[in-house]
């Protein structure tokens, strides 16, 4: 564990809470079912080598974590950035655990992916390594084992490669993949759903917080990323009367000068360059834009409303988080997976504390992006039955996730870390112990973990 940062800080996080908490009070034996849970119940790693288009023989590295079946099938996406290590993938499959618990649906966690960049690789070569990807993980997952899903680097178009080589080798059509075209099993609303699910869980937040007084209407909201997520919450945000200011990428962040913010116009124009493999400053000349190079939006946008970090992790430091507290913002929630550091989370914690009702409060990307795994749920559940439901089904379907989502938040928060009078409940411990007790509780009954 100590060569791996990222499953560190999420073990960490996790554990902190639990022990703050009155959980193990309560349940002294759920103690052993953290230490038994913090370990996958399976790592798969593989050599991948495919052919570029010189005809050379390249190699990558594969992974698949295996981290917890005790509710599901192991439930989590694939990942192709030359980032990808083992302490990312298990740091994103534990969260995937507690994650796909709190959707209420039978899915348990794991997370996957490849060191493969798809920057500057013709569609050729992107198809001929996912094949040969498939070639090795499809001897490891199946409709009832694993279903993997999209990530970042992986869209619809690599689902549709991968299925088809799956498909090829085990001569079977089954939901094995989530994510896929909507003629051939995927669910409608998946590409939104992780973006329209962290709307409607913040739509709960700010009509808990102002008493059922407020909504999205007439907020300023700051967003980082400009990928799938970023751009479905954007659409939503805007659908329901609130402006953006920002989105951004690795090069740095576009800024809205004017009152009309960004627009679902130019939010379709990022979709064509993103679809491109181009860069936002692409947009950056107009005098309704400012592009920062190098810089993440949460100290260029001035006062603001709402924070949505939907890029990667790690993407809110300490001084960015307090410059949030200090520039009025009343609400974040993580779009991207762990998007904040554990100094940005106690920063917003603090403030909680102190501020009561006047405080920044804060959702964990556990909770508050959990739509799109909840989706993924629903279209297995549609291959399944072989049937398809309508997008207004789906939508329907999702938004009672994400309610009893934060419901199940709030009232766990409630019940195990009581707040102080007019403090908000920390959605943060909230989202930890509901995922947790949950899965502990199904890994006991199963004879995981047993106590004295």
């Amino acid at each position: 564990m100590a060569n791996e940062p990222e499953f560190q800080q999420a073990y960490k996080e996790l554990a902190s809470t639990l022990e703050n908490s009155s959980l193990f009070e309560k349940n002294p034996e759920y103690k052993k079912a953290l230490a038994v849970s913090s370990i996958p119940e399976r790592v798969i790693q593989f050599r991948v080598t495919w052919e570029n288009d010189k005809g050379e023989c390249m190699v990558n590295t594969g992974y698949r974590v295996q981290f917890n079946s005790a509710l599901g099938p192991y439930k989590g996406g694939l990942r192709f950035h030359p980032t990808v290590n083992l302490s990312i993938l298990k740091f994103l499959g534990f969260e995937q655990i507690f994650k796909n618990a709190l959707t209420g649906l039978q899915m348990g966690g794991g997370k996957g992916g490849a060191d493969f960049d798809p920057k500057g690789k013709s569609d050729n070569e992107v198809r001929k390594f996912c094949v040969a990807f498939m070639g090795e993980l499809n001897k490891h997952i199946g409709a009832n084992t694993d279903v993997p899903a999209g990530d970042i680097g992986v869209s619809p178009r690599e689902i549709g490669w991968m299925f088809g080589a799956y498909r090829k080798n085990q001569n079977k059509w089954e939901g094995v993949l989530t994510g896929k075209g909507g003629a051939w099993g995927g669910s409608l609303i998946r590409p939104e759903a992780t973006g329209y699910g962290l709307i409607y869980y913040v739509q709960h937040m700010i009509e808990y917080a102002s008493g059922g007084k407020e909504s999205f209407k007439g907020k300023k909201v700051a967003i980082s990323g400009s990928g799938n997520v970023a751009q479905y919450a954007a659409l939503k945000a805007i659908e329901l009367g609130a402006t953006i200011v920002s989105l951004s990428d690795s090069k740095g962040s576009l800024i809205a000068t004017d009152d009309e913010g960004i627009t679902p116009e130019l939010v379709n124009k990022i979709v064509d360059i993103k679809h491109q493999r181009k860069q936002l400053t692409e947009l950056s000349e107009s005098d309704k834009f400012k592009w920062v190079d190098g810089a993440r939006p949460w100290k260029e946008c001035g006062k603001v409303d709402i924070a949505l970090p939907c890029a990667t992790q790690n993407e809110v430091s300490e001084d960015e988080a307090q410059a949030l507290v200090d520039c009025g913002a009343k609400f974040i929630a993580e779009g991207s997976n762990m998007g904040c550091t554990q100094e940005a989370i106690s920063v917003f914690e603090k403030n909680r504390k102190e501020k009561k009702g006047e405080a920044i409060w804060y959702a964990p990307g556990k909770a508050a992006n959990a739509g799109g795994v909840a989706v993924s749920g629903l279209e297995m559940a549609q291959n399944s039955s072989r049937i398809k439901w309508s997008s207004e089904e789906v939508d329907e379907k999702l938004k009672g996730i994400m309610t009893d989502c934060f419901k199940n938040c709030l009232e766990t928060a409630k019940e195990y870390v009581t707040p102080a009078e007019g403090e908000f409940p920390s959605l943060v411990a909230g989202a930890n112990i509901a995922g947790f007790a949950k899965v502990a509780a199904a890994m006991r009954d199963q004879g995981d973990w047993w106590s004295q």
